[in-house]
């Protein structure tokens, strides 16, 4: 959950628990209130009625509701000793509504004149449940609005209190170390953005420092170790040339030359992991990956056929991915160099492209690869002493720049699956990870 979100969360669900609270307050007050005005008048009428049966004993004969809204009748005392105020809602059957209705009655006892009477007085209730009705309604809305308010209202605040934050978090998503970028800056007052911004500022100076070292080693070992590299080659050359060497120590020239050769491909494999890994390779664009295998497919025939092996490709849909065709070029043809290499006389190669993967099968002398190694650098398999042990880090590597996914399994030969986010799908990963 974004943090937004949840500082909404945090700060709206107290308030509505509180309002929530308020709401069933105010309207059962407003309920008691309206109960205690009726209360009042049923009272004040019930002392009407025993001040006017003092002057007209006549009334004391009244035993139904009919005109009036009292009724009264005679109890014996002991009945009236047990007899105190009660209010109660009931109902009664009203002739102008032809239904009975809801009715607020009184029940008390007097005396007069050494006999005891029993006192009911109603209060038709027909206006006031209506109002209150129409309270509930009024309340319910008034709940909802507020609740309704506060939402939008804390929404806006803490969309614009964070709105610093955002626009520092997008500068900080499009630097990048290896452009001439300006050091992302917060315009706002508030202190605990403005340490963010200094942390983030002093690591990014940090990281750029480091940068611009390792960079600086690249570059200084790429070319002290080239040239004393040509410089021993041409002078080996030079030897063989002359033609006064013999058998032995001609044969020992072309080993010490090829171990040059080996040499010469792993600094160069290390410099190319190592700017792989600095995130040196930005050209991103659409690719069609089926276009990409046939044309590896192509530059390695001669390779494949001096080893033996036959090349399959099986193409079950079109692949597009959005990357540096160089990195491309290097993913497709390492794995699929790796798998001729690595093959037996009269093995085969099949490249299996579909489900936004490219799947590479190869037979192999050798049985199952250490998965916890083979990634290593410099890993090979036991009893393979060729290669350089880099084509499958350089290839994990573009993988984990570019967020693909790289499986491996074993069944009578071995199996190699880079599943792609290709462009036909929305939200398509268009560079490498910052």
């Amino acid at each position: 959950m974004k943090l937004l979100n949840q500082s909404l969360l945090y700060s709206s669900v107290p308030l509505f628990v509180l309002v929530s609270i308020w709401a069933v307050f105010f309207y059962f007050s407003m309920f008691r209130e309206i109960y205690d005005s009726i209360d009042d008048g049923l009272d004040n009428y019930k002392l009407l009625i025993i001040q006017k049966a003092k002057r007209d004993p006549l009334i004391l004969q009244k035993r139904i509701f009919d005109e009036s809204n009292y009724a009264i009748r005679e109890i014996p005392p002991s009945h009236a000793v047990d007899i105190k105020d009660v209010y109660e809602d009931t109902l009664m059957y009203m002739l102008n509504e032809e239904e009975m209705e809801p009715v607020r009655m009184l029940t008390t006892a007097f005396q007069y004149d050494r006999h005891f009477f029993e006192l009911k007085v109603i209060s038709s209730m027909i206006e006031e449940d209506d109002q209150m009705t129409n309270l509930l309604r009024a309340t319910i809305w008034l709940y909802v609005l507020l609740l309704l308010s506060i939402t939008v209202i804390n929404n806006v605040i803490l969309h614009r209190l964070w709105r610093p934050f955002h626009k520092f978090l997008e500068q900080l998503k499009n630097f990048r170390i290896d452009k001439r970028n300006t050091i992302p800056a917060m315009s706002t007052n508030i202190q605990e953005f403005l340490e963010l911004k200094n942390a983030a500022n002093i690591l990014i100076d940090h990281t750029l420092e480091a940068y611009r070292n390792q960079n600086q080693f690249i570059s200084n070992a790429a070319h002290e170790l080239q040239t004393p590299l040509a410089v021993i080659t041409n002078k080996l050359e030079l030897l063989l040339e002359e033609g006064r060497l013999t058998d032995a120590d001609a044969e020992t020239i072309g080993q010490v030359m090829q171990t040059i050769t080996h040499l010469k491909q792993r600094y160069k494999s290390l410099l190319f992991l190592s700017k792989i890994e600095n995130k040196q390779f930005f050209d991103n664009q659409p690719l069609s990956l089926n276009q990409l295998v046939e044309q590896v497919v192509a530059e390695l025939e001669d390779y494949s056929a001096f080893k033996n092996v036959d090349l399959f490709i099986d193409e079950k849909e079109q692949v597009e991915v959005n990357m540096d065709p160089h990195l491309a070029h290097i993913l497709v043809a390492n794995l699929i160099k790796n798998a001729i290499f690595h093959n037996l006389e009269n093995g085969e190669v099949r490249i299996t492209l579909g489900g936004d993967s490219l799947m590479v099968n190869n037979t192999s002398q050798t049985g199952k690869l250490d998965e916890q190694k083979m990634f290593e650098r410099f890993y090979r398999a036991a009893g393979n002493r060729k290669g350089t042990g880099l084509g499958l880090p350089i290839v994990q590597a573009i993988c984990k720049l570019y967020r693909f996914t790289i499986a491996y399994s074993y069944e009578q030969e071995h199996s190699f699956v880079v599943t792609f986010q290709t462009t036909r799908h929305p939200g398509i990963f268009s560079g490498p990870g910052q």
